[in-house]
């Protein structure tokens, strides 16, 4: 019975890779969360495919809470185990989903941790002094300037950079694209480092960021090197790269007031997620990006 289920869900996890092009990371994700549900089965005897009732969904919940996970933790999985049960549904092993109507606890909102502006211009301008502390301060600036993810920074090729018109594409959830603008700052120090770089060992030669060693840089790799800058330049608190991408939203929003084109910036599907930054007092401008951003136009 455990052989059969743990092939459905492979199954049913190559086709969320090849037809919703769901990323490496995404599908690992979904991986875990459903082998929970595979072990609450085995504990209690059930096939997925017949003794998974409304009632088997509601006990699993239960369960997931008993453990002490997060509601949002639980939100995910049971949202995991919605879109499995209705894969076998399509399968015809399955009659009706039992998730539907199993909702986890509702959890409090919390508001992104952000960093001042003038915590970020004492990160960002950071003196450098050798190749990689020019990259760490493309890094820190790129992150700041376009409200980067993690995993689109990592993986930026040098093809998706267009410097002329000071701009960079990304690829972002769902394997979804989209262009940013970069500030002059970030600039400035993305051309310092690719100069910079020609003298570093290049082993992934597409790799916009390096090791020292001339591979692509790793995203602990970078989160490691963002919070050292951050206790280097005099930041008491443990700075992450997702602290930066907030600061750029709030720090966005607060100038601008323009939650839409914050949305696209962020890459968002739904508006409500960037809601949440909308906390903050906005102060109504009527210019674009370079007059909203708070180094956009700044120079030394």
């Amino acid at each position: 019975m455990a052989q059969n289920a743990a092939q459905l869900v492979d199954e049913y996890l190559t086709m969320l890779a090849v037809e919703r092009r769901l990323s490496t990371h995404t599908i690992q994700a979904y991986r875990r969360d459903l082998l929970k549900l595979l072990e609450f089965s085995d504990q209690k005897g059930l096939l997925l495919w017949q003794g998974l009732t409304n009632h088997a969904a509601r006990l699993f919940a239960a369960n997931l809470n008993t453990k002490g996970l997060h509601a949002k933790s639980i939100q995910r999985i049971l949202s995991a185990a919605r879109g499995f049960c209705q894969y076998l549904i399509q399968r015809r092993l399955l009659k009706s989903n039992p998730f539907n109507d199993v909702r986890a606890p509702k959890s409090e909102q919390r508001l992104p941790k952000t960093l001042t502006v003038d915590q970020i211009t004492s990160l960002v301008e950071l003196n450098a002094q050798d190749p990689l502390s020019y990259r760490d301060k493309a890094i820190l600036e790129l992150f700041y300037s376009s409200g980067l993810r993690l995993a689109e920074l990592c993986n930026l090729d040098l093809n998706d950079l267009n410097l002329p018109e000071r701009m960079i594409r990304v690829t972002g959830k769902g394997n979804k694209t989209r262009d940013l603008p970069i500030g002059k700052q970030a600039d400035k120090a993305l051309r310092e480092w690719l100069i910079q770089r020609n003298s570093l060992p290049l082993n992934a030669y597409e790799a916009v960021f390096i090791s020292q060693h001339g591979n692509r840089l790793s995203p602990r790799s970078i989160q490691t090197r963002v919070n050292y800058w951050a206790r280097k330049q005099g930041i008491d608190i443990s700075v992450s790269p997702h602290m930066l991408r907030h600061s750029f939203a709030s720090h966005m929003l607060e100038s601008s007031g323009e939650l839409r084109a914050v949305q696209e910036l962020l890459g968002h599907a739904n508006i409500s997620t960037t809601q949440i930054y909308t906390h903050l007092d906005f102060q109504h401008l009527a210019q674009v990006y370079d007059d909203a951003h708070p180094r956009a136009k700044k120079t030394k």
